[in-house]
């Protein structure tokens, strides 16, 4: 059963991302106190899977995730697919393009993670969230 493996939010643009034991994620707005949610955008959660993040020899939040999976493969989930998690309900609604910002962990990285950086979704239902939480595909 998939489940969520870790949460994370930016305090700040530019920061370390700060590990949490327990999320509120806000409809249409993202995880509260993170500085890239944003109301009535397409990109307020970013999901990995920890399975992609060891593949290329990563740490779960190097890629700025919010919430790191267990057992999900997402970069296979199509747009528009809904998820549980927890309290919140999500949608999935794009890939999450490898940026240069990629680079900067490791050179080559970018190309590496073509296809592989996880899926941006928005919040359809708030909610508390935390590791262990099941996923569930909701459609």
């Amino acid at each position: 059963m998939a489940s969520v493996h870790n949460l994370f939010r930016a305090p700040k643009k530019h920061l370390p991302m700060e590990e949490l034991r327990e999320a509120q994620i806000l409809a249409d707005f993202g995880l509260k106190g993170c500085s890239h949610a944003q109301s009535g955008g397409t990109r307020q959660v970013l999901l990995v899977d920890r399975e992609t993040l060891e593949a290329v020899e990563l740490q779960p939040g190097m890629l700025r995730e919010s919430i790191t999976s267990d057992g999900l493969n997402v970069n296979s989930l199509g747009t528009g697919q809904r998820l549980g998690i927890g309290e919140a309900r999500l949608e999935v609604t794009m890939v999450c393009t490898p940026c240069s910002q990629m680079e900067r962990i490791r050179p080559g990285l970018r190309k590496e993670l073509w296809g592989r950086r996880g899926m941006l979704c928005r919040v359809l239902a708030g909610g508390i969230i935390r590791p262990g939480d099941s996923i569930e595909k909701l459609r």
